[in-house]
């Protein structure tokens, strides 16, 4: 069974960074698609970014591209997400999710097999 368990959230202010980290078990991380997700109070939850299996190619939301970078450490099992320039519209709880094959890199909840349960990210303004 697929274990991931987020890190790193927390309370800043506007204009502040966060890094989030995933630390996988159970699987090989090597091969799979990595991706994060946010939700929001009374929201649907939303694709942030994703990452392929050797970390070449990535994929970011508009809402995020050029504040928040996605990145991974295959040896260390761990997917990261550095949050920059962080404003209150990205308080929101954010959840890692895995990909059960090795071809892909989703950008919908549909493409992911297994989720953590999140970590809370609250930007003041």
């Amino acid at each position: 069974q697929v274990q991931l368990v987020e890190s790193g959230g927390g309370l800043v202010q506007a204009g502040g960074s966060l890094r989030l980290s995933c630390a996988a078990s159970g699987r090989s991380f090597s091969s799979s698609g990595m991706g994060w997700f946010r939700q929001a109070p009374g929201k649907e939850r939303e694709f942030v970014a994703a990452i392929s299996r050797s970390g070449g190619t990535q994929f970011y939301a508009d809402s995020v591209k050029g504040r928040f970078t996605i990145s991974r450490n295959n040896a260390k099992n761990t997917v990261y997400l550095q949050m920059n320039s962080l404003k209150p519209e990205d308080t929101a709880i954010y959840s890692c999710a895995l990909r059960n094959t090795i071809v892909g890199v989703p950008t919908t909840l549909r493409g992911y097999d297994f989720w953590g349960q999140g970590t809370q990210v609250t930007v003041s303004s």
